[in-house]
């Protein structure tokens, strides 16, 4: 039995696939403040979430697939809860079991594998009646396949030879077994049998035994160990040892198949729940959310309405700010402005909805569609560190280094501020070389800086290819946080952060 909940035709698993700059985004995204609130408080959807949104889908079916699943999970958020439930109680419960050493105790390890077997029971009838009472509701794929093969696998005659074969194992009567001797006259062939016993009434029994005493019924050949024959008792043991030895690890793969079947739903379904966690949160807020539309790689598109940063709106009381960008056919995106005018917290956005996009969430948005891309990468600036052994524009140029061996063409890189540790001069030349560089491989670039010399060097050399954004200032100096498409400025109203520090102080 399998899941498929997460893939159209694989199981998911954690640490696989990860983006190779999943640190970098981590930190510069504020990804953990996301994946705080997808685990509500709960380790393994904590880790869950995180490798999910890490390990990108880079073909839009994959990631419809996806979506569908969530719609479902969003429109019965309760069942898929009660399913998610079951699979964590029915592990709990399996490591509860006693264990031994199954290979030299079979006798043990078939007391275990019945036990645990039997505790799948119960849990499979109900998902089976889960199955059965609210699969209709259930549109996607993903989970029309999985119902279905819930109901397939887990029929009435399926469920009442399981329980009859757990009674059974039970060996309530002894052991039936056959065996042949070998050529060196030991036993060979040990093959466990089904019993043949008839259950009989007293009277019935009672009559069997009248008819043994009078003669009139065959006498049954039997051998009985005397209670201080200690070899013959060890003889007894390995006979029976060697009985149930294959049944120990035939029923042993059975327990494991099962157990393995709800480790994986509840894998799988975790990524689920995470959503249903924060999309929770967001209605709570009254905060948009978006099922975007992703496209294939190759043609640069971006666009996007009441895009904000989810991480920001998640640790504000009120409601973030959203914006919207229309970049289609343009792989370049150039954010100037006023500090503190919400640059930084828009291109944290993009970053957020394009990875939420391609592990097949919703996003942060009224709106939103774009390519899909080949690898999300961020380079942000740093604060000062005491233990760099090099400037900070060295640092800078390695990582930018790094970048560049694993980025390829198809793929987008978020700049925040880049270069701003040298001069401007200095600085706008470095960063245009390697944005030229990058748009002529073929990867999408959002630029947010500065450097006046950089952004008006693109708008004037008619760089068509590119959309020119910047952070509005009203007249008396507020910022409202929302982006404007306009020319770049030649500053960005840092007299207005001073006055009102200094006025602060006064």
């Amino acid at each position: 039995m399998k899941a498929f909940l997460m893939y159209r035709n694989r199981d998911f698993r954690l640490a696989e696939g990860l983006a190779p700059s999943a640190a970098e985004l981590t930190a510069d995204l504020e990804l953990d403040t996301l994946f705080d609130a997808m685990a509500g408080g709960d380790s393994f959807l904590r880790e869950v979430a995180k490798n999910a949104v890490l390990a990108s889908l880079y073909d839009p079916e994959s990631i419809l697939y996806r979506q569908h699943v969530l719609t479902d999970c969003l429109g019965s958020p309760s069942v898929v809860r009660e399913i998610y439930a079951l699979a964590v109680e029915t592990i709990e419960r399996e490591k509860r079991v006693w264990s031994l050493m199954w290979e030299r105790y079979p006798e043990a390890a078939l007391h275990r594998a019945t036990e645990v077997i039997g505790l799948f029971v119960k849990p499979l009838h109900r998902l089976r009646q889960i199955a059965n009472d609210e699969g209709s509701r259930f549109q996607s794929e993903g989970f029309k396949r999985f119902f279905s093969m819930i109901s397939a696998e887990l029929g009435d005659e399926y469920m009442r030879r399981v329980e009859e074969y757990l009674e059974r194992l039970e060996f309530k009567n002894g052991i039936l077994m056959s065996a042949e001797l070998g050529s060196d006259c030991k036993g060979v062939n040990y093959i466990l049998r089904k019993s043949s016993e008839v259950r009989q009434s007293w009277f019935e029994r009672l009559e069997g035994w009248v008819s043994e005493l009078a003669g009139r019924a065959e006498p049954a050949l039997q051998y009985e160990v005397d209670d201080r024959d200690e070899a013959g008792f060890r003889a007894l043991r390995d006979l029976r040892v060697q009985g149930v030895r294959h049944i120990a690890s035939a029923l042993a793969q059975s327990a494991d198949h099962i157990l393995g079947f709800f480790t994986m739903l509840r894998l799988e379904l975790g990524f689920y729940i995470g959503c249903l966690n924060l999309h929770e949160q967001m209605l709570r807020k009254q905060e948009p959310i978006y099922l975007p539309e992703p496209l294939p790689a190759g043609t640069p598109d971006f666009h996007c309405k009441g895009l904000y940063d989810i991480c920001l709106s998640l640790r504000l009381r009120e409601r973030a700010v959203g914006n919207d960008a229309n970049c289609e056919d343009r792989p370049l995106v150039v954010i100037t402005g006023a500090n503190r005018g919400g640059k930084s917290t828009f291109l944290r956005g993009v970053g957020l909805a394009q990875l939420m996009m391609q592990c097949g969430m919703f996003v942060p948005a009224e709106l939103f569609r774009a390519n899909v891309c080949n690898g999300i990468f961020t380079h942000f600036k740093r604060e000062e560190d005491a233990s760099m052994k090099s400037g900070k524009l060295d640092e800078e140029l390695s990582r930018m280094s790094q970048i560049v061996e694993a980025i390829a063409p198809g793929s987008i890189v978020l700049m925040n501020e880049s270069f701003a540790s040298t001069n401007e001069r200095e600085g706008s030349e470095i960063a245009a070389q390697i944005v030229r560089a990058l748009l002529r491989t073929g990867i999408k670039v959002f630029y947010v800086t500065h450097l006046f010399a950089l952004a008006e060097g693109f708008y004037r050399g008619g760089q068509r290819s590119a959309l020119f954004l910047r952070a509005e200032r009203l007249a008396d100096g507020q910022r409202t946080y929302r982006l404007l498409e306009g020319e770049p400025l030649p500053t960005s109203f840092g007299e207005d952060l001073y006055g009102r520090i200094f006025e602060a102080a006064d």
